[in-house]
């Protein structure tokens, strides 16, 4: 079965990176959560995709400007409608607090190919050993070295490199890097691509997968899990055969 992981939450119906999102994901049926991880002027680890806080609060500037109070005092959901004004910047803390009971998958993504945040590697292993997410958790970043320095401090917790392009032999990279899976683009996976993962075991989690299309291509597959702003309409896709339309079209196109 292919599990469907919620892109920053469920981020085409609530603000992105919010308890919002992340808890409408669960209504949603999704199988796990994606999101993003920097570090607050205070080394808070908290959650939020730009390094700067424009475009989905109502303040300006680089998240690591502002501690974790500041932060919390933030407006991270009228830029998405005025019902999630009482939306805010949250702590991985406070999101572990509430999914560890949950029986969800979780992806965490280190946002640290453009600012190395000192410490956060260390930070978010201690706080997912302390609410027991290790066997439930990948982590994933654009700074493969980051994923290098997370599997010397953690031989068991499952890593992943995210990339955007056509890499040569891409399971060959996944194993360079000392990770067990990968995190494409969807674009890049070519129906031999597909297959070089499969003779290798390496499990294989696509983003951003909005299209049903795509979705019914990874689903022929057996593709381990999406990433998607649309759980839901991946789940009823997912759980409806009948509604499903062969891909066979995407073979052809390329």
């Amino acid at each position: 079965m292919t599990y469907i992981f919620a892109h920053r939450g469920s981020s085409k119906h609530c603000p992105e990176n919010t308890m919002a999102a992340f808890k409408k994901a669960y209504e949603d049926g999704a199988d796990g959560i994606e999101l993003d991880v920097q570090l607050s002027k205070d080394g808070i680890p908290v959650i939020i995709h730009d390094e700067k806080l424009d475009r989905t609060t109502n303040k300006k500037g680089h998240i690591i400007e502002y501690t974790y109070e500041e932060l919390t005092k933030t407006d991270a959901g009228s830029w998405f409608s005025k019902s999630f004004s009482g939306e805010h910047v949250p702590s991985l803390q406070v999101f572990l607090e509430w999914i560890s009971p949950l029986p969800m998958l979780l992806n965490i993504e280190l946002k640290n190919n453009i600012i190395e945040y000192n410490g956060l590697e260390e930070k978010v292993l201690q706080l997912l050993h302390h609410y027991g997410m290790e066997e439930r958790t990948v982590i994933s970043s654009f700074n493969h070295y980051s994923l290098v320095k997370i599997r010397k401090m953690n031989a068991y917790i499952e890593t992943a490199p995210l990339y955007s392009s056509g890499l040569y032999e891409p399971w060959e990279y996944v194993k360079a890097v000392c990770s067990q899976s990968a995190h494409p683009n969807y674009k890049s996976l070519h129906p031999y691509i597909m297959e070089g993962f499969k003779r290798n075991n390496i499990p294989v989690r696509p983003y951003t997968v909005n299209s049903q299309k795509w979705m019914n291509y990874f689903f022929e597959w057996g593709t381990q899990a999406i990433i998607t702003d649309y759980p839901l309409i991946a789940k009823q896709l997912l759980n409806n055969p009948s509604t499903k339309t062969k891909s066979r079209f995407l073979q052809k196109w390329w």
